[in-house]
């Protein structure tokens, strides 16, 4: 096998690559979505500046698109939790790998999450922001996979339900893989 069919079978293309399954959320779907999660937070926060912290790495890409699918003001900070490491299941151990710079004493926080699974990570993540006083706290979750929580933590926005299959693409990962997808799709790995 030459070089290129090698790298031509882990393109990214879910009809190529053997590591692919079927597409759950299409590219159209998530701009069409996220075009609605925009209004909805710039209808309920119209007279506030929000800030929004997103959880780093698998929130990054939504988290672009959403905030320019918000017609306000928009501030942002960044956190980085671990539950995972390179696996495919939460370790159920969660750290906190990079914190806050800005703080939240009084502001309108909207945490933005790529995926909720068991809900722990999350859960651990908004009791420890809560103890920093904002003045509200809300979650804006792209995927919630169905049927997997073992808490079930407050998400007043929410992308997508999905069944509890592993995902790749738009910011998801493998091994730091597969987050340049312009979709969602199953991973058979």
């Amino acid at each position: 096998m030459a070089a290129s069919d090698i790298s031509a079978g882990l393109s990214g293309d879910p009809d190529r690559d053997p590591q692919l399954g079927h597409v759950v959320v299409s590219e159209a779907e998530l701009r069409q979505r996220i075009a609605e999660l925009g209004k909805q937070i710039t209808d309920d926060y119209r007279d506030d500046v929000p800030l929004f912290v997103g959880v780093l790495k698998g929130a990054f890409l939504f988290m672009s698109d959403l905030a320019r699918a918000v017609d306000l003001p928009v501030e942002f900070d960044f956190m980085a939790v671990s539950s995972y490491g390179s696996a495919t299941k939460t370790s159920g151990i969660v750290r906190i790998v990079k914190d806050l710079d800005l703080e939240l004493t009084g502001r309108r926080v909207v945490v933005i999450e790529d995926i909720v699974d068991s809900g722990l990570t999350l859960n651990y993540l908004l009791k420890n922001l809560a103890t920093r006083d904002p003045a509200s706290l809300d979650v804006c979750a792209l995927l919630v996979k169905e049927g997997q929580q073992k808490v079930e933590p407050p998400l007043r926005y929410v992308g997508f339900r999905i069944p509890e299959d592993f995902v790749v693409g738009y910011g998801l990962d493998v091994a730091e893989r597969y987050r340049n997808l312009p979709y969602i799709c199953t991973y058979r790995g």
